[in-house]
């Protein structure tokens, strides 16, 4: 049986052709269980303000539930109307009981919020995971230094706990970005009907509160054609994949021979189908790639939205598959990457060498003489000076003699040489967000509270199991 919104008019079925064209019930079918509990808590409220007698609310209630526990969905043009056409089957007449007041256009707003929601959730969790697992491993690498780059030339020497705490950091704004994501989704669209809302008497409160939303949408034209909330979702996924990719790319790098500073597990190390010797970072290598499709998702959301005029279009409908394909992506991503790093040995010896080989220190010296008081341009000039005597007597920073120095610049003494001991170097930068001890502390500790925050997000937001289980049970007076 088809249910083609032409029968509606009077009209024959769409043609095979037309109704596979247009359908988009392949990716739809991911909506039915936030579809199932959008109709019964429009349901609940249609039996409740008496639009749909107790009896009928009652059959078609229990069908729902039926599609819950089987999926069972004939084709269609969407889910909307798949689930209408199999409660039809069961229930005849009465099973147009459950459209009345509403449309496929609101009813689609509010699919695609409840998941964009429960999404956000997932990857809220997956965050605050990832967040536990940086923060707990910055603790066991404060005594890890190695180099800090800019345009990828080896900088100042860090710790490998601020490295961490520095990826850290991008992903808790992530946390952020996703919260405010939550918070676009808060309004509840059902009940603004097709685009002018309905003569029904109607109380969407009702739905919103059955449905845990915060607030309701305020004007029908705007409700059916915004998807501001999807495009706040998929840019703040396509941010946070982007963030992930830039890990990648340091795990890459730091694991060829040309730096050698990490190890890959085997149990993460991919081989050459031709090249015995090889132990390539496959896995960091296919996060990175995964950016292209966070980013093509976005992208494809602003492209179907541009140029359309207000109210609903059927344009819109191409909105499915960046949705939809938006949350698992990200929840995989975050979710590898913690698994890849756990997997990732740094070498100490090696990141140490590397810094105590190289002339990184450079700044260190110039500031230790600043403090002296010798002006800064002074000072950065005498440690320049320093760095080149080295360099030509093929010495690296830490091993600067007293009298190299003094050739340098007088000023340059033995307390101001302690600078250049890289662990040294580390520990000098007390400042907030610095490198030294209690800044990192303070960095590991915010991680921490960050984790917590998300996870607790994650825990606000009601799940669609939950939500369907209450409104299978609910009172319908």
């Amino acid at each position: 049986m088809i249910v083609a919104k032409t029968e509606a008019a009077g009209e024959r079925s769409l043609l095979p052709e037309v109704l596979a064209f247009t359908s988009s019930l392949p990716l739809d079918r991911k909506l039915v269980r936030e579809d199932l509990v959008g109709s019964l808590a429009h349901l609940t409220m249609l039996a409740r303000k008496g639009i749909v007698p107790r009896d009928a609310a009652e059959a078609i209630r229990e069908e729902l539930r039926k599609v819950w526990q089987d999926g069972e969905l004939p084709d269609e043009e969407d889910v909307h109307m798949a689930v209408e056409a199999r409660l039809a089957a069961r229930l005849g007449e009465r099973a147009g009981l459950l459209h009345t007041a509403r449309s496929r256009n609101d009813q689609v707003a509010l699919d695609l919020r409840l998941h964009v929601r429960a999404q956000c959730a997932l990857a809220l969790d997956q965050i605050g995971t990832l967040l536990r697992a940086l923060a707990a491993r910055a603790k066991a690498e404060q005594d890890t230094v190695l180099p800090a780059y800019t345009h990828r030339q080896r900088a100042q020497p860090i710790s490998l706990a601020y490295l961490l705490c520095g990826y850290g950091a991008m992903f808790a704004r992530d946390a952020e970005a996703l919260g405010f994501v939550l918070q676009g989704c808060a309004a509840m669209p059902l009940g603004v009907g097709a685009i002018a809302g309905t003569s029904f008497p109607t109380d969407r409160e009702i739905v919103r509160k059955l449905l845990r939303f915060e607030r309701l949408t305020a004007n029908g034209l705007d409700t059916v054609g915004d998807r501001d909330f999807a495009l706040d979702f998929a840019y703040a996924a396509a941010r946070s994949i982007v963030h992930a990719s830039r890990v990648a790319t340091d795990v890459v790098d730091f694991a060829s021979a040309e730096f050698s500073f990490v190890r890959l597990d085997g149990d993460i190390a991919c081989g050459s189908s031709m090249m015995p010797q090889k132990r390539n970072p496959d896995l960091f290598e296919i996060i990175r790639g995964k950016s292209g499709q966070a980013i093509g998702n976005l992208s494809s959301l602003f492209v179907t939205l541009k140029g359309l005029p207000g109210g609903y279009n059927r344009d819109l409908q191409e909105d499915r598959a960046p949705i939809l394909e938006t949350g698992p992506l990200l929840c995989s991503v975050l979710g590898m990457l913690r698994l890849g790093l756990e997997h990732v040995r740094f070498d100490p010896a090696r990141t140490l060498a590397a810094v105590e080989g190289d002339y990184m220190q450079a700044t260190d010296v110039a500031e230790a003489l600043a403090q002296k008081g010798v002006p800064f341009r002074t000072a950065y000039q005498a440690a320049g000076r320093l760095v080149r005597l080295c360099q030509e007597r093929g010495l690296p920073l830490a091993k600067a003699t007293p009298e190299l120095a003094r050739e340098a610049d007088p000023r340059i003494d033995t307390d101001v040489l302690r600078a250049c001991d890289p662990r040294a170097s580390v520990g000098r930068k007390r400042n907030q967000g610095g490198t030294g001890t209690e800044s990192i502390q303070a960095q590991i500790a915010a991680l921490e509270a960050e984790a917590t925050r998300a996870a607790s997000a994650a825990k606000a937001v009601p799940r669609l199991e939950d939500l369907f289980a209450e409104l299978s049970t609910t009172e319908l007076r």
